[in-house]
């Protein structure tokens, strides 16, 4: 993780805090019988270890006296032994189903998080940094509830062995607990450096997963640069220091636990010492001084509490880690529905965005007719992605509304929404098993097979689809396909789903130009009738447009046809010269103009 997200995750610890401890409740309640059997099962098992010193000392007298009743009380100490050893084997059985449940939880918790907020905020965190946080610290958070159960009953048997210590005899219990104060300070100590160590080592592991995907995902960059032993060492940087909290974990834990390895022989002696006093004394027996050292054992048996604790520490560190993805701003919706029929009108209303501190849009007021086709450019940087995300409500403005057909985008269902907003992008991701799947995903009932060959025979993808092994029905994994392949069927996709509005954002830039031409005539003619808002790069995107928006440094510099503001305004030329395509496209501008005339006047 890069120091500005290390400054962001500081900032925002406390309300991180907050919301990972609420996601362990939820996990916890998400497994409540469960992990109440656990509880039940754990608690029953500390109270027949503590039940066992009292019955052995009892038993151990009764056989020294020859009473008749020993073996009978001998059948009750292997009675309580097996019960404790049962009731362990069922809790560690539990835990497991516990365990999986919660971290399950957990990571559809964190899922959510971060599918219903914006694409942007989503970005905060590297791919790698992601899949760290729902797979290794989710599965380390799902483990909390457990280990709270076991650290509760953790606790019994040192609690409860004082008690008996004190029932059996008072300066024995004294004896011991004047040691006490030294093992709470041990179980503070341990539980303050662990918690600091386990944030560090995560942290850093955060850092070096993401750091492997970027790689990973840059593969052939990397090969064709030649700079793959510089990129191992990127990635390895750091794996210095996630040895050294790597040992500094492990050294809080072997401290703690050789301190109180040092400190409960002593207590012990103590304890025996005392005990062969008062036995000498007559005021204890032998059974009670067999039943004295067993209880001291147990009250001093730091090292389980220690073990739960350390359990719940690094379980609540890591669940910080998954909550980073619940506090992401969840993009809401309201409950309006669009009007029936309506033809797509778009208005901004003083938008502006805002990024990093600064204004990336500012204060755009405009008014797109519906069914009308909208070009923006501008140059690289001038806010044309983010003004075609705001437009399709991939994000909202930080001031300002968007409204279409006169109902503001913020008050739309989430289905009406995606169901007449669509998106093509220039570099699209598809999902589903097959080339079909692929076209066909999106919201709403899934499209006929006619129907997916009509979407792509628009974005001029029908003729290589049809050459695959299996056309329609290859599977993704077995269609090795070009850029501009993968782009055509974006394109189809977005045709398959053609609602009232289409934000095109510069969907055809692997395209050649002819195709290109050809899925600019097919958005004319063969898709639902519609609004779109064409990112354009190509000069032929904003000759066939109605209305050109031209935006330069987050601002609307002009707004009218190509035409006249190609005659009127020589920055607006210099913009496609630019992006490089005055050179080419400039020189059949005017057979473009033609060609687009020619299919108007059709």
């Amino acid at each position: 993780m890069s120091p500005p997200d290390e400054a962001l995750d500081t900032a925002q610890e406390p309300a991180v805090g907050r919301s990972a401890d609420r996601a362990l409740v939820a996990a916890a309640r998400h497994s409540g019988g469960r992990t109440a059997a656990v509880l039940g099962c754990a608690v029953a098992a500390a109270v027949a270890a503590l039940a066992e010193p009292a019955v052995l000392g009892h038993t151990l007298d009764l056989l020294l006296r020859r009473d008749p009743s020993g073996p009978v009380w001998t059948l009750w100490c292997a009675a309580v032994i097996a019960a404790e050893v049962a009731l362990d084997a069922v809790a560690a059985r539990l835990t497991g189903e516990v365990d999986g449940r919660s971290t399950a939880r957990l990571r559809r918790l964190g899922l959510a998080g971060l599918l219903r907020t914006a694409p942007h905020h989503a970005a905060r965190h590297a791919p790698g940094e992601t899949a760290a946080r729902l797979t290794a610290h989710a599965t380390e958070a799902g483990k909390v509830p457990a280990a709270v159960a076991h650290a509760l009953a953790a606790l019994l048997p040192p609690v409860g062995a004082v008690v008996a210590l004190l029932l059996i005899d008072v300066w024995t219990a004294l004896a011991f607990l004047t040691g006490v104060p030294l093992l709470v300070l041990l179980l503070r100590a341990f539980t303050r450096d662990t918690r600091t160590s386990i944030a560090r080592y995560q942290q850093v592991q955060l850092a070096t997963a993401g750091r492997l995907v970027e790689a990973l995902a840059g593969a052939r960059t990397i090969a064709a640069a030649g700079t793959a032993d510089r990129e191992r060492a990127r990635i390895l940087a750091r794996l210095p220091e996630l040895g050294s909290e790597g040992r500094r974990m492990w050294q809080v834990f072997g401290g703690t636990t050789a301190r109180s390895a040092a400190l409960m022989p002593m207590l012990l002696y103590a304890v025996l010492a005392v005990g062969g006093i008062r036995l000498s004394a007559g005021a204890i027996g032998v059974g009670d001084l067999l039943a004295a050292l067993r209880y001291a054992g147990l009250a001093a048996g730091v090292g389980a509490v220690t073990g739960g604790l350390a359990a719940v520490v690094r379980g609540r560190a890591a669940a910080r880690r998954t909550a980073a993805l619940l506090e992401l701003p969840a993009l809401d919706h309201g409950r309006a529905e669009l009007p029936a029929d309506g033809p797509g009108t778009l208005e901004l209303r003083g938008v502006r965005v805002v990024r990093g501190g600064s204004t990336v849009l500012h204060d755009i007021s405009l008014v797109v007719p519906g069914g009308s086709t909208v070009a923006v450019v501008g140059r690289s940087g001038a806010g044309k992605t983010l003004f075609a995300a705001v437009a399709g409500r991939l994000t909202d403005p930080d001031a300002g509304e968007v409204l279409l057909d006169g109902v503001p985008l913020r008050e739309v269902t989430a289905g009406a929404l995606r169901r007449e907003v669509g998106h093509a992008f220039d570099r699209p991701v598809l999902f589903g098993d097959t080339v079909g799947d692929a076209i066909g995903f999106g919201a709403g009932p899934a499209p006929g097979p006619e129907a997916l060959r009509v979407a792509a025979r628009a974005a001029g993808a029908d003729p290589f689809v049809r050459r695959l092994p299996h056309g329609y029905g290859t599977r993704l994994a077995d269609a090795p396909m070009s850029g501009g392949e993968v782009q055509r069927l974006g394109l189809a996709r977005a045709f398959c789903h053609a609602g009232r509005l289409l934000v095109l954002d510069d969907a055809t830039s692997s395209l050649d130009t002819v195709t290109a031409r050809e899925v600019e005539r097919a958005l004319a003619h063969r898709i639902r009738p519609g609004t779109r808002i064409v990112v354009a790069h190509r000069l032929s995107s904003a000759v066939r447009a109605d209305l050109v928006v031209w935006l330069e440094d987050g601002r609307t510099r002009a707004v009218g046809t190509h035409g006249e503001l190609w005659r009127h305004e020589p920055a607006y030329r210099a913009v496609f010269a630019a992006d490089g395509t005055a050179g080419a496209e400039g020189e059949t501008a005017t057979e473009t103009a033609t060609e687009a005339a020619t299919e108007a006047a059709r």
